[in-house]
């Protein structure tokens, strides 16, 4: 049995919180993203935060450390937009294996010195998988509904490349996540499957859709009873929702997902619902209190945050957590 299922079973595990907001931060020029190695690349590499873990490793690092000295049992590697269908955005194709690989490295370093300071505190490393910046089940042309940008075996192809990356890279477990569209996420849990049979390994598997709206649904149109459906066919850690909703309005969907399902449970979701001007405002302490409700409620098992959260807020949310016990797995009648 692998660390992690001993750990998730003795307490709620905390996942760490937005790696774009802490980027953010430092404020990388476009020199920053190029670095030495790619100062005369053709194309602007601004925006690339995938390709910090080669430029600027030390602030990776950094980021991570800092998730995990404010309580994160698991920390996401830097690889959101890590496939090469992602990277076609900026010509990067081929180094796909390579920024993979360097970005599971750093965060494993860096939990297994937190993991040696305190071993009975173990830390861990998702392999951050990404939805990519394309969709199989719908058109980008309100023109041609029967067009799709993209194939299932495209995808498959490009998940592969990427999961075979994080694994070498030294990854504990594999983080589908931010998903839309329920069918590139089957795409990658194919390729996680057709990955793991070769090797001959098991890895475990967390997978976290996205509500987009208070529609209630994916943007690919599957209520939460419908997202569950779709995935449930492989043996999962966990399956979660975050992004696109703060923690008061996915709360409703993680009780309907909670309810359901036979796997532990996982939510990041963001400080709140960004203002005008696209910003997060929720505070760590008023997020804390939203979290708790969902811990009151034996909602879950992993808890983090994503877009707007930061170090503060992950603190607030592991001060919480540990006065909670897990949630209970109860087979649905």
């Amino acid at each position: 049995m692998s660390k992690i299922y001993q750990a998730i079973q003795k307490r709620i595990l905390v996942l760490d919180g937005a790696m774009g907001t802490m980027l953010q931060r430092y404020d990388f020029s476009e020199e920053d993203f190029r670095g030495e190695r790619f100062k005369d690349y053709p194309t602007s590499l601004k925006g690339n935060n995938d390709l910090l873990s080669l430029t600027q490793p030390k602030a990776i690092a950094e980021i991570h450390r800092k998730y995990f000295e404010a309580g994160a049992d698991i920390v996401e590697t830097n690889t959101f937009s890590g496939t090469s269908i992602a990277m076609a955005d900026y010509n990067m194709e081929d180094l796909v294996y390579e920024l993979n690989y360097e970005s599971a490295k750093i965060a494993k370093q860096v939990a297994d010195e937190f993991t040696n300071l305190n071993p009975d505190q173990p830390r861990f490393v998702a392999g951050s998988i990404g939805p990519t910046n394309k969709t199989a089940s719908l058109s980008p042309d309100v023109n041609k509904p029967e067009y799709r940008a993209i194939t299932f075996e495209e995808l498959r192809v490009a998940y592969k490349q990427q999961t075979e990356a994080l694994i070498d890279g030294g990854v504990d477990v594999l983080l589908v996540e931010t998903i839309f569209d329920t069918l590139n996420a089957k795409a990658a849990l194919f390729a996680i499957d057709e990955l793991k049979e070769e090797r001959n390994i098991e890895i475990p598997i967390m997978v976290s859709g996205t509500i987009t709206d208070a529609s209630g649904r994916t943007l690919s149109g599957q209520t939460v009873e419908a997202f569950l459906a779709s995935i449930s066919h492989i043996p999962l850690l966990s399956v979660g929702f975050n992004c696109a909703l703060g923690a008061e309005q996915l709360k409703p969907y993680m009780q309907r997902l909670s309810y359901e399902t036979e796997s532990f449970t996982s939510a990041h979701p963001n400080a709140g619902l960004p203002n005008a001007f696209g910003e997060y405002e929720q505070t760590p302490k008023e997020m804390q209190l939203l979290i708790e409700d969902y811990l009151k409620e034996g909602l879950i098992n992993i808890i983090g945050g994503c877009c707007g959260t930061n170090p503060e807020h992950i603190k607030a949310i592991a001060e919480v957590a540990k006065n909670y016990e897990p949630r209970k797995i109860v087979i649905p009648a």
